[in-house]
Parts: structure tokens; sequence; C-alpha cells
């Protein structure tokens, strides 16, 4: 029987490199199926920190996700990564292809967004997974303590309102920009969170 499994963790608990994992696994084993992922730092691909990466389908908002299955079908699996960024609709596209079509479904996405709060796609995915798999691979904090939250840096500063979803580097510049805003994402405890403290 086909499942609908939603892997979730914060920035650099290893979802995409989990992701390319499986796909791997899966394809050299003759199965067909598809990568998929959406705002991907890289562009059209899936990429891991360790170095990895894969060609992938990006998915912006108004692609079936369900037709996408039957237009490749036969189909054994979809691999979907960035899956917080996707719209509830393609949520339900993806539990759609597992019910009536079979396809085995692994997706992987960030919990909460920069202001601790559920992103549309994850929250839409905690609803409707068959399994809801927190990732193993805990990410801390630059104190030591688990990393529960993905801070939003702009300008060395930690910030709590703006736009849900824009897309920065995950690198650890806080140098000032000739022009525009340098926006990062740091690993941060609830602790510091709530502080707004980087560390040194």
């Amino acid at each position: 029987m086909a499942t609908l499994r939603f892997n979730f963790g914060t920035m650099g608990s290893g979802k995409s490199t989990m992701a390319l994992q499986i796909h791997h696994n899966l394809a050299s084993r003759q199965l067909y199926g598809l990568l998929l992922t959406k705002l991907d730092r890289e562009g059209a691909q899936v990429t891991s920190r360790l170095g990895v990466a894969a060609h992938a389908i990006e998915v912006p908002p108004d692609l079936d996700l369900y037709k996408l299955a039957v237009d490749h079908w036969p189909i054994h699996y979809m691999v979907c990564d960035e899956v917080q960024f996707y719209t509830v609709q393609q949520c339900d596209q993806l539990g759609r292809a597992v019910d009536d079509l079979g396809v085995d479904v692994f997706a992987f996405g960030l919990i909460t967004d920069f202001r601790g709060e559920l992103f549309e796609g994850t929250k839409r995915m905690l609803e409707i997974a068959d399994e809801r798999v927190p990732m193993q691979v805990e990410a801390r904090c630059w104190c030591g303590s688990r990393a529960t939250h993905n801070a939003r840096v702009v300008n060395g500063e930690v910030v709590y309102e703006g736009e849900t979803v824009v897309v920065g580097d995950t690198g650890t510049s806080d140098e000032q920009p000739l022009f525009g805003d340098v926006v990062r994402y740091e690993l941060l405890c609830r602790l510091h969170y709530r502080q707004g403290e980087l560390g040194t």
C-alpha cells in the first residue's frame, strides 16, 4: 500500500540529503520516480549542503502534481523537497496520487518559518500525511543547544516581521551590502531566537 510520508525538521537536519538518498536508492532498483523541489537555493535541482545534487522538477504554484504523476505514468514514487513552499492544493494532489495511483510520496520540509509559525505547506502535510517523521539529525544553535528556529538575519540583525518567503544565503557573512540587504538564515535555540542573539 502506498504511503504519504512527511519528513520535517530545521535547516541543517539532513532533509535534502535524505531526499537525494531515497531517490538514488529507489532509482537504482529500477523503480521510476520523480524528484521535485521548489525555491531550492540552486534552482531546478535538489542540493545538499554536503555537496550532493541532482536535477529536479521545479514546482511553480500552478503545477498540478496529480496530473504530473499521471503524465509520467507508470510511476512508482515522488520525492518532494522544500514541500513547505507547496500550496495546500499541491499537498492534496500528492495525497490523491498516493490514494488513487498507488504512488509512494516522500515529502521533506521545514517545520516553521522565520517567525516560528508553520508554513502553509507544512501545516497541510501534517494534517494529511500517513506518516509524520521528524528528522533524526539534530541541528545545533551556536550555544550548543538543540536548534528549534530558522531565524532570518537581515544585515546582521535577527528580524521577526516580513514576507514569509525570502530566499537568502545560508552563509555567515555579516558584511554590509553595497546595494540592498544581506539576508541569511541562522539556526537558533528558542532562547537565543527570542533574544535575537547570534553569538560571536
